[in-house]
């Protein structure tokens, strides 16, 4: 019987309550909370620097199709034309949508090549922002 006992009471203080575990998983939560955001944040911010660089190789391809055929493509002929000077496929941008190209641009440029950002239409604000090949990216 007394071998019982001491058994009983070496199994009572082995692991964990439950309260702390739960206040361990409270912790935890206050902790993703604080930092999930910030994370977030810097996800959309890649996406737009991923938009722009994207916009930079397009126009550098778009460029190389200029110097052999000594214009721009045409709005219908659109960005296919330049398939032959890019390594890879045409990228969509990191919103999964086309870039939209149009030649000759507005305001007497060449060429305006455009993301419309997470919401694909234009203007907005933040993660909806457009990327364009006329202004550097902030």
């Amino acid at each position: 019987m007394k071998g019982q006992t001491q058994s009983i009471k070496h199994l009572n203080t082995a692991g964990f309550t439950l309260i702390e575990l739960m206040v361990v998983m409270v912790i935890i939560g206050l902790l993703a909370a604080a930092v999930a955001p910030k994370i977030f944040g810097r996800v959309d911010k890649a996406r737009q620097q991923d938009a722009h660089a994207q916009i930079e190789l397009l126009g550098q391809a778009l460029d190389l199709y200029r110097l052999e055929k000594h214009k721009y493509p045409t709005t219908d002929e659109g960005l296919e034309a330049i398939r032959p000077y890019l390594k890879k496929d045409l990228p969509k941008d990191p919103w999964g949508n086309g870039y939209v190209y149009q030649s000759p641009g507005r305001e007497e440029r060449s060429y305006d090549l455009i993301s419309y950002g997470a919401d694909n239409t234009e203007g907005g604000e933040e993660n909806d922002k457009d990327i364009v090949s006329w202004k550097n990216f902030e």
